[in-house]
């Protein structure tokens, strides 16, 4: 069963799309890549690869727009602005989404959060920022020195919306159940990828405590959706019952 949500942000002061797959489990928010909207993971199939876990009633998918990766593709105003919407949208993910995911899911429960490319970037922020929302974060083919794609003099914004700045100076509560979630770092080594990206992550969280694995699928997986295809439903079907 395939439903759509739709509403404006109070956040980011635009529309934001919310869609789900499924009726019971686990609830999986993905994250699309930089421009992708909420139903991007089903033009690609990357939905149907997951339909044996959504049919068994293992897990139930939920992916919304990429307000902040759209904003940033097409260069959409200032670098202060875009560094802006990445926080905002970040927030509306915490502060929107997940209160409707927990309204369908009929209470609240952590969510599994994973996405490729500059979705992996949103899943691991949001992961790191908010580790009472959410269990664990799957992140493929990540890219998370997103700045380098937006330009300009880092600002306050950017500095809570990226993990690699953030995070080292995270402390208390917050780390303190950071350190009880697992993030999982795959990626391929083929065309188009850099697994390098996955281990400056791994640095960074491993300072910190903070339980993580990288996997390098090797040459043979590119950063394409074929790689994706076979990634998500392994990882899924091992952190969730």
């Amino acid at each position: 069963m395939k439903v759509t949500e739709q509403w404006q942000s109070d956040r980011t002061l635009r529309p934001m799309t919310l869609v789900r797959w499924g009726h019971y489990g686990v609830p999986v928010l993905l994250f699309p890549t930089a421009g992708g909207d909420a139903e991007e993971a089903e033009r690609h199939h990357l939905v149907a690869r997951l339909g044996p876990m959504i049919e068994a009633g293992r897990i139930k998918v939920y992916s919304c727009d990429s307000t902040a990766g759209r904003a940033m593709a097409v260069h959409e105003g200032s670098t202060e602005h875009r560094m802006w919407l990445f926080n905002a949208y970040h927030r509306a993910i915490a502060e929107e989404v997940v209160p409707a995911i927990h309204a369908d899911s009929r209470g609240p429960q952590p969510i599994v959060v994973a996405g490729a490319s500059i979705g992996a970037f949103n899943a691991l922020a949001v992961l790191c920022r908010w580790p009472n929302l959410f269990s664990a974060a799957v992140c493929m083919s990540g890219t998370y020195a997103v700045e380098q794609f937006i330009g300009g003099p880092i600002t306050d914004d950017w500095y809570f919306s990226s993990p690699l700045r953030f995070l080292p100076d995270l402390e208390g509560p917050a780390l303190e159940m950071l350190r009880r979630r697992f993030v999982v770092l795959a990626s391929g080594s083929g065309k188009w990828e850099d697994v390098g990206e996955a281990w400056a992550v791994e640095r960074v969280l491993a300072a910190k405590g903070v339980p993580n694995r990288v996997d390098d699928w090797g040459p043979g997986y590119d950063h394409e959706w074929p790689t994706w295809w076979e990634m998500l439903p392994l990882y899924l079907d091992d952190l969730v019952p």
